[in-house]
């Protein structure tokens, strides 16, 4: 499998297939959300498309980066997000970087959120596919983010190796700079747990699939095999 790793500005033309990765914490939120029973996550462009969701669908659960705001029900924080029952419930997530890497590639044949929760069945996923190119996003700091880049670099690696070493990349996760402002409190919305959830290797057995529904963005739990 040839794979290539690209920010979110280099997208310069749609890839068929891509691998949208967010660690710190999109992506993760995401695992968390189904985990918790979520049915769907849109993902919305804007905090204003997000409310505007959330007032006709009263019922969806909206969730976004930073400290809570009004018309919100969550945050982006895995150890927030676990304590919720969302069983067959709609989340609507907006973040800074992890929905807007997938809105991105919306056109893509194949669109797959991860993180290292859901890395190996969506490793599984991709070799049950099979194909040649898979382009992996790394959306954190314009694809520079050393978490999202280990965590690409591992899936493609599992996709082609029957045995992967995770720690070295675990390792570049955890002394990131994403993982630097969370644990110094940079960033507002966060639980104590949220960096070690966050490097909970293959935490869920499913892969995510992101599709188009009526005009949206939606992501569903898959099982980590095409």
């Amino acid at each position: 499998m040839k794979a290539r790793f690209l920010g979110i500005p280099e997208l310069v033309e749609t890839p068929p297939v891509a691998v949208v990765v967010d660690v710190m914490r999109a992506c993760t939120v995401a695992a968390w959300a189904f985990a918790q029973g979520a049915e769907k996550i849109v993902l919305a462009e804007s905090l204003d498309e997000a409310l505007a969701l959330k007032a006709r669908h009263p019922d969806w659960v909206a969730l976004k980066d930073g400290p809570p705001a009004p018309g919100f029900d969550a945050v982006n924080s895995p150890g927030l997000l676990r304590s919720l029952d969302l069983g067959g419930r709609t989340v609507v997530q907006k973040t800074t970087a992890g929905t807007v890497g997938a809105l991105a590639v919306k056109d893509a044949s194949l669109v797959l959120c991860a993180g290292f929760v859901v890395a190996e069945a969506t490793a599984r996923f991709l070799r049950g596919r099979g194909g040649d190119s898979v382009t992996f996003v790394v959306t954190g700091e314009d694809g520079r983010a050393d978490e999202d880049l280990a965590c690409a670099q591992y899936i493609a690696r599992r996709v082609t190796e029957d045995v992967t070493d995770a720690d070295g990349f675990l390792r570049r996760a955890g002394a990131s700079r994403a993982a630097r402002e969370l644990a110094e409190g940079v960033r507002q919305g966060v639980h104590p747990d949220d960096i070690a959830l966050c490097l909970e290797l293959d935490r869920f057995p499913f892969a995510m699939v992101a599709t188009s529904e009526d005009f949206l963005m939606v992501l569903r739990p898959h099982p980590g095999h095409a």
